[in-house]
């Protein structure tokens, strides 16, 4: 059982790790899953009451809520930006004229 208990922990400690890597749709994605996870894996015991269950309500959890955490993630629009030089002297950026 304590071995068990060191594999989740160590198991956290990475996800936390590397969340700090990801881009926030990845991270919406991550957080979704392991909220679906938790929510479903409690559906799956209060209906099927075994660890059949259970599993297959965390799976399914983890699966529609990395979903929904993934479209919820705000979208950056991919315009790509350049640098002009104003009559002026100043150096300003705006949207690319191709």
């Amino acid at each position: 059982m304590e071995f068990r208990r060191i594999k989740l922990a160590s198991a956290i400690l990475v996800a936390m790790a590397l969340a700090g890597c990801a881009s926030e749709q990845q991270q919406r994605a991550g957080t979704g899953a392991l909220v679906g996870a938790g929510a479903g894996a409690l559906a799956g015991q209060a209906l099927g009451r075994d660890t059949k269950s259970t599993l297959a309500g965390a799976a399914g959890g983890a699966i529609l809520g990395g979903v929904i955490g993934s479209a919820t993630a705000p979208r950056r629009q991919s315009q790509e930006l350049c640098r002009y030089q104003a009559a002026d002297g100043s150096i300003y950026t705006a949207p690319c004229n191709y």
